[in-house]
């Protein structure tokens, strides 16, 4: 009977590893390098590599493992296969297939925002849900769902690409994306710093943001001590996400939805703008939904992905 369970967080520069039980107790968490020279190629091999060192540290048997999960950016379809990771050096191949002729054990693969939006709802803020969205505010806004308890990949895995529904359409620059208009555009950490500097251009009002750093920190920081400008930055990234969150769970009927990323940090202050457009919009099938902030924080890729694997 399996014991053990491992979780692989891919990142851009680098690879978080942890060891569980298969209660999902942590049992032992580290990092190595992502080595995307070479299109990427070194990636796996590493982690493979890495796990059988662990195995061998911990002196465990083999057939008490139950797998391997894996999350990695970009778009990833229930069978395993990435449909190309930019940031990686990927094109399309099988993670599962590979990372199963490396170790010889069971590999489950998914996109990082979904499996960690599997961890929050397994032992984080989402514990309790089985219909969940996760939406991570960082330098972009990333995006999970939960439905029935399983993730939402969709058809070649760009299922829950929340940061770029389509939120305005008077917007001239254009998103990372290449389309303009996009929520992560005004919601992730760079929307909301673009938002401030704008205002900051249009109005001549006191404001604590003059003359200081701009960023996410700063206007939320701004907002408690009651900044009348950074309150309209804070208003205005309210309603665009709120909007957002209520349509989406106009189709997937959510019970609970985290807010991770680092834009959480600034706390509950953030539901005071979030909620009220989202109530105001929803259809009242979905109005009675709980909010709360993500608590795994670094580690709901890896807790994300052993859960992939034990819901084999």
């Amino acid at each position: 009977m399996s014991q053990y369970v491992f979780g692989v967080d891919i990142g851009g520069t680098s690879v978080k590893l942890g060891l569980f039980d298969v209660k999902g107790i942590l049992l032992d968490k580290w990092e190595i390098p992502t080595r995307t020279q070479d299109s990427g190629s070194h990636i796996l091999p590493d982690i493979a590599e890495s796990i059988r060192n662990k195995i061998n540290e911990k002196q465990i048997d083999t057939e008490l493992i139950a797998g391997v999960g894996v999350g990695a950016p970009g778009p990833i379809d229930s069978a395993g296969v990435v449909h190309k990771a930019v940031n990686l050096g990927w094109d399309t191949f099988s993670i599962k297939v590979t990372l199963e002729e490396l170790l010889q054990m069971p590999v489950m693969a998914g996109n990082d925002a979904n499996v960690a939006a599997l961890g929050e709802m397994w032992k984080g803020g989402g514990q309790g849900s089985n219909d969940l969205i996760l939406v991570t505010l960082g330098t972009g806004v990333g995006g999970g769902l939960i439905v029935g308890g399983k993730v939402l990949t969709g058809s070649a895995g760009a299922g829950g690409e929340i940061g770029h529904i389509h939120v305005e359409d008077n917007e001239t620059e254009s998103c990372n994306c290449g389309n303009k208009g996009c929520l992560e555009q005004y919601s992730s950490a760079t929307g909301i710093t673009r938002l401030a500097n704008r205002k900051l251009k249009e109005s001549d009002k006191d404001s604590i943001l003059r003359g200081g750093e701009v960023s996410a920190k700063t206007v939320f920081d701004a907002v408690k001590e009651k900044d009348e400008l950074a309150m309209k930055v804070a208003e205005e990234f309210g309603k665009y996400l709120g909007n957002a969150l209520a349509v989406i769970a106009g189709v997937v009927n959510p019970d609970a939805i985290v807010i991770g990323g680092g834009v959480s940090k600034a706390g509950e202050v953030l539901m005071d703008y979030i909620k009220p457009y989202y109530e105001k919009n929803v259809f009242h099938g979905s109005r009675d939904v709980k909010f709360s902030l993500a608590t795994l924080g670094n580690d709901a890729g890896i807790y994300g992905a052993a859960k992939l694997v034990l819901d084999i």
